[in-house]
């Protein structure tokens, strides 16, 4: 079976990079748990060697999400964080990185804490103000980084512009697409070079898996990330690879009740009388709302938002609900409730949080599957209970 290139998003989902195994006709992709391959000869094989350098299961897991994003290649690996890293080790000792300052806090202790004592240097600005993202380009900028809707503020880059702006510096464009997933938005249709996913949160969709993904369309630039990914070897086991391959299959289906149900919620958070802001890029009062509309299909699962009272009412409430589950990650069917400034940005020093505008008592939603009606009552009622 083979799908065409122009077939819909959903057709893909399902299909792409997923023949029946021609050896007994199955219909879903073999688990191939297997480290080395026979040979036929020294250097003579069928295509496989070892399973850090290639593994049948993640080859199709790595089409299928190739098809996603509308990318010649892909590349998957054991972590989010595996992936952003690999792309940040195809770069050298005095290059310089331009990264939004609202990035998940993993990425920012990777840049800050690990590739910064290799010599690469990091700039971190407001990435929706390309005024900003420009003054920090400089003849040493090889790569603009950046996240939209971003983490946790959910703010909104014209990727577009961003990237037509790292071209004329000479750098290269990458794009952070874990929030909004391909089922919202393809960045490489919109001019950037490479897009990563954490495939843990909406392709995986179910949190019962850890992963990562870099794409492109650009073979020079699939070879050297390519390169470190068989040299570094953060590679995905089988079994990860196929549990993702499982959760893109409903992929469509899941984002659509996500953006439903996130819409729900923080219309009706913004309209209660104990919420000082909400920040969600389907409200027409967020700053970021006309290009969201633009350039992605819907808004997304994710809502950030403040109550009045401040940082030690936000603790009270987080703790008091009983659907959202208070766990960090985000884009399983199941909700979530967080408080970035002690959990997933823990690692940005409080100084620079506030800078960028997260404040303390921030709180960050991972809008699930559920009724949407029971969601918003488990809110008010921990609301109630702050």
């Amino acid at each position: 079976m083979s799908t065409a290139k122009n077939a819909g998003f959903s057709t893909l989902a399902v299909h792409a990079g997923q023949a029946p195994d021609s050896a007994t006709g199955a219909v879903m992709t073999p688990i191939y748990q297997t480290s080395t391959y026979a040979q036929e000869a020294p250097g003579r094989h069928k295509g496989f060697e070892y399973s850090r350098t290639g593994n049948p299961t993640r080859a199709a897991l790595e089409a299928n999400l190739a098809a996603l994003e509308g990318a010649r290649f892909g590349l998957c690996f054991s972590s989010g964080m595996g992936a952003i890293s690999s792309v940040i080790m195809t770069l050298s000792a005095g290059d310089h990185v331009v990264s939004g300052n609202d990035v998940y806090g993993g990425t920012y202790r990777a840049f800050t804490k690990v590739f910064s004592r290799m010599g690469i240097d990091f700039t971190f600005v407001d990435a929706t103000d390309l005024g900003a993202v420009e003054r920090a380009m400089t003849p040493r900028t090889k790569l603009l980084w950046v996240e939209t809707p971003s983490n946790p503020l959910l703010r909104i880059t014209d990727i577009r512009k961003a990237c037509v702006l790292a071209k004329k510096h000479g750098a290269l464009a990458a794009v952070d697409n874990t929030f909004a997933s391909p089922a919202l938005q393809q960045p490489l249709a919109l001019g950037a070079d490479l897009v990563a996913h954490s495939t843990t949160k909406y392709l995986g969709g179910h949190s019962d898996v850890v992963g990562g993904f870099v794409a492109t369309s650009d073979q020079a630039l699939y070879e050297r990330i390519k390169f470190v990914q068989n040299s570094v070897g953060a590679v995905p086991g089988p079994m990860d690879c196929f549990l993702v391959l499982r959760g893109t299959k409903t992929l469509p289906l899941r984002v659509r009740r996500h953006c439903e149900n996130a819409m729900a919620v923080a219309r009706h958070l913004s309209a209660h009388p104990q919420v000082a802001r909400v920040y969600y890029p389907g409200l027409p009062g967020h700053p970021g709302h006309r290009i969201a509309k633009a350039q992605m299909k819907g808004f997304g699962g994710m809502i950030s938002f403040e109550l009045k009272g401040g940082l030690e009412r936000a603790k009270r409430m987080i703790s008091a609900t009983n659907i959202f589950a208070l766990a960090e990650s985000l884009g399983g069917v199941e909700s979530l409730i967080g408080h970035p400034a002690t959990m997933t940005h823990a690692a940005i020093p409080r100084g620079e949080r506030l800078k960028s505008g997260l404040a303390d008592g921030l709180i960050r939603l991972s809008v699930g599957i559920e009724d949407a009606k029971d969601l918003i009552a488990d809110l008010d009622q921990a609301v109630r209970k702050s």
